[in-house]
């Protein structure tokens, strides 16, 4: 069946794949260790793997993903207003590197749409909600739709991503500029100040102002940041298709790390990250958690590995564990660094 998906186009793929996924027709033999079970921010995640935003943007397969062994669910990114997103095609595979490239641009049916999908779920993982700026909206005006998204649906997500910086969306990422992620990190609080609140760093960022991202999530008592988003360089695969968007997936895990790692470092105990970008196997896994990551997600390593491959890292995980000698993740977090 892959090498047959592997010749169509993969945003086709991937609208048949969620149509099975809704219907119950993928499916992977789960696997569960108590040792992989974290309790963080409130929130009881069963294993430290998600699957990231992008994949069920619009939350159609909420009671799905938990038997195919993921941990926890990030829909969106989600914006306040339902749009197309870029013209098509705007997804392609650079196989060779385990890599994709996407232009998406936040192709969503909206807020209030995923805020009835979500007030009539009933998932057994917990469920993240991605936020982003409607395409519509002016920059100045960001704090103001970033709001609005999440007026309505604040109730329903276990935690929230602000994503400011997918290459996808015109400006998006200035918006990770200390004055307007202030503003619009407050304009969530001033809705909802109790519930877990993230940032979405990109992984091009230089270092500084990588730090200032941080000192703003400090300030604004944010839960974590998780590291990565998609790269718009190609200087890591060989072959360049020519193609405009965000390449993930392998050829992103090397920078991914890079500002995990840094940002690790710098943040405060008490602060939770996840690692993106890149995992394809439990030694990937592994490794960003030794990193600093206390979860992690895939979306691109998923369609390369298929269905039964988040089991299969996860007992993969645990035998690393018992290799050497560790009970708790939380032993091994951060002793790469």
């Amino acid at each position: 069946m892959r090498p047959l998906a592997f010749r169509m186009d993969p945003e086709r793929v991937h609208e048949m794949a969620m149509g099975m996924l809704r219907r119950g027709l993928i499916r992977a033999k789960p696997f569960a260790d108590s040792r992989l079970e974290q309790d963080l921010f409130g929130v009881h995640f069963p294993n430290p793997l998600g699957l990231a935003a992008g994949f069920d943007k619009n939350a159609v397969a909420l009671e799905q993903w938990h038997r195919l062994g993921f941990g926890f669910v990030e829909c969106g990114t989600i914006t306040y207003h339902a749009q197309p997103g870029n013209p098509r095609p705007r997804m392609f595979r650079v196989p060779e590197a385990q890599g994709l490239i996407n232009r998406l641009g936040f192709n969503n049916e909206g807020a209030e749409a995923l805020a009835t999908r979500l007030g009539a779920a009933r998932p057994s993982i917990p469920v993240g909600i991605n936020l982003g700026k409607s395409k519509v909206t002016p920059l100045e005006d960001a704090a103001k739709d970033y709001q609005a998204s999440f007026r309505l649906l604040h109730r329903f997500g276990a935690y929230f991503v602000v994503n400011v910086s997918s290459p996808n969306t015109p400006g998006l990422r200035s918006l990770q500029e200390r004055s307007a992620l202030t503003e619009i990190l407050a304009s969530l609080r001033e809705v909802d100040a109790t519930r877990p609140m993230f940032v979405k760093v990109a992984p091009d960022l230089e270092l500084s102002a990588l730090d200032e991202v941080l000192e703003v999530a400090v300030e604004a008592g944010l839960t974590g940041l998780i590291a990565t988003n998609t790269t718009i360089s190609r200087d890591m695969i060989a072959r360049d298709p020519g193609e405009t968007g965000g390449l993930s997936g392998a050829p992103v895990r090397a920078k991914s790390n890079l500002v995990l790692a840094h940002l690790a470092r710098n943040a405060p105990k008490e602060m939770t990250l996840i690692g993106v970008g890149g995992i394809l196997t439990a030694e990937d896994l592994y490794e960003k958690i030794r990193l600093g990551a206390h979860l992690c997600q895939l979306y691109t390593g998923w369609i390369y590995g298929g269905p039964q491959m988040i089991p299969s890292v996860l007992e993969q995980l645990v035998t690393l564990m018992d290799r050497e000698g560790v009970k708790r993740l939380g032993e091994v977090r951060g002793s790469l660094l």
